[in-house]
């Protein structure tokens, strides 16, 4: 019996001859008790359970995906590094995200008030002083935080299953999680905040600004157009945010792919996490700065004027021509290669972070 109890391979032996049978499981991995399916069988014993070998070898995945490569980030961390991450970010980076809606509502329908990018900083702040580059920052600080907790959680949860055993993410796969990123962070928190800024921002270009700050603008869009006031443009938004995250995360994740190689343990410098992510932002602005546009309209002051998005798209395109829908994109560009690649640096360290202190499987 002792014999029957030698550990061996599984490359020699009854295991290599018997791969098929159901009482032998063919693995590189050795469970705590050998394989002896054929064996006991031969030597009249019960098989050993199959179901506990099953057990095991997923167990050795998931650790060789811990090990091997990039660890599996728990969604809870994902959520409380995306948070921390955006809060960072907005507060970096919104004069040029005002500047930008500014040149966008600044009609061409209408005598434009401003000549360009520094023409705007300037009038800005001779009307309103350096605060006004930074008016409608409540209602983006306050949904920047949300807007990227739910974006990177969302990521990972949809991410996590599709990954191979060494944590790695195809191109394809990055792109699908990235559109339901996108999506699911339009409809739960971008659309609302993005409606309240552009309204709180437009009404700061009127003679006589209704709004006294971001409470008291919440409350009158509220008592006026109802929960409803603040979903305007909601088509034209999930379309801009499914795009952008899924270009986002890519062009991030394939960076990332090329960089590793054949080695997934190879740590990334910041900087070269943000050379990458800044890359990753340029891409999604010039793959969807139309959207924006239209979305941006859709949701201002003037959002009565039309039926529909489609019918925003077409009044801006009969009435001023294609190129309006490029309209701020130089200071979009500037401030979503900045904007992108600070998320992605801080979320990276931050998770490094909670994974010292947050231990999870």
């Amino acid at each position: 019996m002792s014999s029957l109890l030698k550990p061996f391979s599984v490359r020699e032996g009854p295991c290599e001859r018997h791969a098929g049978n159901s009482g032998c499981l063919t693995t590189s991995l050795s469970p705590p008790t050998q394989c002896l399916g054929s064996r006991n069988a031969a030597a009249g014993l019960s098989p050993l359970p199959v179901a506990g070998y099953q057990a095991y070898g997923a167990r050795r995945t998931l650790a060789a995906a811990s090990i091997g490569g990039r660890k599996l980030t728990h969604p809870g961390k994902a959520i409380l590094a995306g948070g921390i991450a955006g809060g960072i970010e907005i507060c970096i980076t919104f004069p040029t995200e005002y500047v930008k809606t500014q040149l966008q509502l600044d009609g061409r329908a209408n005598p434009p008030r401003y000549r360009g990018i520094g023409d705007c900083v300037k009038l800005t702040v001779q009307d309103h002083g350096l605060r006004g580059l930074y008016r409608g920052l409540s209602s983006l600080l306050y949904g920047s935080i949300p807007k990227s907790a739910v974006r990177f959680g969302t990521f990972e949860v949809l991410s996590n299953p599709m990954r191979d055993a060494t944590g790695r993410l195809d191109n394809t796969r990055s792109l699908l999680c990235g559109l339901g990123a996108g999506i699911a962070e339009a409809v739960v928190v971008v659309c609302p905040m993005e409606t309240l800024k552009v309204k709180l921002i437009h009404d700061q270009c009127s003679l006589r600004p209704r709004y006294r700050g971001f409470f008291h603008g919440v409350s009158e869009i509220i008592k006026e157009q109802g929960v409803r006031g603040t979903y305007q443009g909601l088509t034209a938004t999930v379309l801009k945010q499914g795009s952008n995250q899924a270009i986002r995360f890519y062009v991030m994740n394939s960076l990332r792919n090329w960089y590793k190689g054949d080695d997934p343990r190879r740590e990334m410098h910041p900087v070269v996490t943000a050379i990458f992510g800044a890359t990753a932002g340029a891409a999604s602005v010039f793959g969807n700065t139309p959207l924006d546009v239209v979305k941006t309209r859709m949701q201002g002051l003037e959002a009565h004027r039309y039926k529909s998005t489609l019918d925003c798209a077409f009044q801006i395109l009969k009435h001023e021509g294609p190129q309006a829908f490029y309209k701020g994109t130089v200071p979009r560009l500037g401030r979503v290669c900045l904007d992108v690649a600070i998320v992605f640096v801080i979320y990276e360290e931050v998770v490094k972070l909670l994974n010292n202190v947050w231990k999870t499987q």
